[in-house]
């Protein structure tokens, strides 16, 4: 595997620093879920966080995954819908500057855009205008838009469109390509179980959760026993356990890689997309799961350490060595 190529709702995220939990409770949003919101919802939102710390950043899981991809040099590609305004054009030249293959669709109204709240201990809980993002079809995606790619990379919050996740699942695969899902969140999961089941039996090649994720999915709360029923569906499954690391199987053998210990939680936005893009950035370099794995809890390690999904130079060169150590049998956890 050499080439991956993402889909997602594209999005620009406006990143809010909480004082309490108190908002979460007033808009009745479960505390680290996901909601889907209307345009006024999202005013209203942001009319109640207006004198709270804020910063905004590109954003959408898929999205921030190929980035970091890119960043560990991995060549990538990306789908997803944008309006005819400013925001889209600033989410297209952050993928560019990536040097990211870009095939962003134009939709007719607004880009999306994600709230990210974020609590005293950094936990997130996002609400989500899709906007443009909502607008991509399946007729859409073609074979044409895997051309040269090895993996299809898709972020769990598209498949609330069925339609659209079985069409570019279908087409990778009949193109060749693996297929790597991320279920994204634990509601998600919830709102769409059947189908997650019938997609992921036979179709998806990598499947990546966490706990609560594996949870749900599966009906038990044992990730362990989560994982063994999710391996029979998929050949590599990566259960991740927040501060006890991740249970990874394949070929019938599970592994257990931890955190990186010295990793200060600020903010957890993005650590899910960025440990799906180290592990992926390790598969592509044919190493062990155990070194995906490791990969993997370095680079979330880092994104948990800022506000928001995005990285300096300075942090993606600790990085980059990091991985050369960890590739080299040099580097442990």
């Amino acid at each position: 595997m050499n080439r991956i190529i993402g889909i997602g709702n594209a999005l620009t995220d406006l990143l809010v620093n909480l004082k309490s939990d108190d908002i979460l409770s007033r808009f009745g949003l479960r505390r680290g879920s996901m909601s889907l919101v209307d345009s006024k919802q999202l005013e209203q939102l942001e009319e109640s966080v207006k004198n709270l710390p804020m910063a905004f950043s590109p954003g959408g899981s898929a999205s921030n995954t190929i980035r970091a991809l890119s960043q560990m040099g991995i060549s990538c590609g990306y789908i997803g819908k944008i309006g005819h305004d400013k925001t889209g054009n600033i989410f297209e030249q952050a993928l560019s500057g990536c040097d990211i293959e870009t095939h962003l669709l134009q939709g007719e109204s607004p880009s999306g855009r994600c709230m990210s709240l974020i609590s005293p201990d950094g936990e997130r809980t996002m609400c989500t205008f899709l906007g443009a993002a909502l607008e991509m079809r399946d007729e859409e995606i073609t074979p044409d838009l895997f051309t040269g790619y090895d993996c299809l990379y898709i972020e769990g919050y598209l498949v609330q469109d069925h339609k659209l996740i079985t069409q570019a699942v279908r087409t990778a695969k009949s193109c060749g390509l693996q297929v790597a899902l991320d279920l994204a969140s634990f509601n998600v999961v919830e709102e769409n179980l059947d189908f997650l089941h019938n997609l992921i039996a036979g179709q998806v090649d990598i499947l990546f959760a966490n706990e609560q994720e594996a949870a749900v999915f599966t009906g038990d709360s044992n990730p362990l026993e989560s994982l063994d029923k999710i391996g029979k569906y998929c050949p590599i499954v990566v259960v991740k356990v927040g501060r006890h690391g991740a249970y990874i199987k394949y070929r019938g053998k599970v592994e257990h890689v931890g955190i990186v210990a010295s990793a200060r939680r600020v903010d957890t936005t993005g650590a899910g997309d960025y440990y799906a893009a180290g592990f992926l950035a390790g598969l592509c370099r044919g190493l062990t799961m155990e070194q995906c794995g490791t990969i993997g809890a370095v680079v979330s390690g880092h994104v948990i350490e800022v506000v928001g999904p995005t990285i300096d130079e300075h942090r993606w060169a600790d990085i980059r060595k990091k991985i050369e150590e960890v590739t080299a049998g040099t580097f442990l956890l």
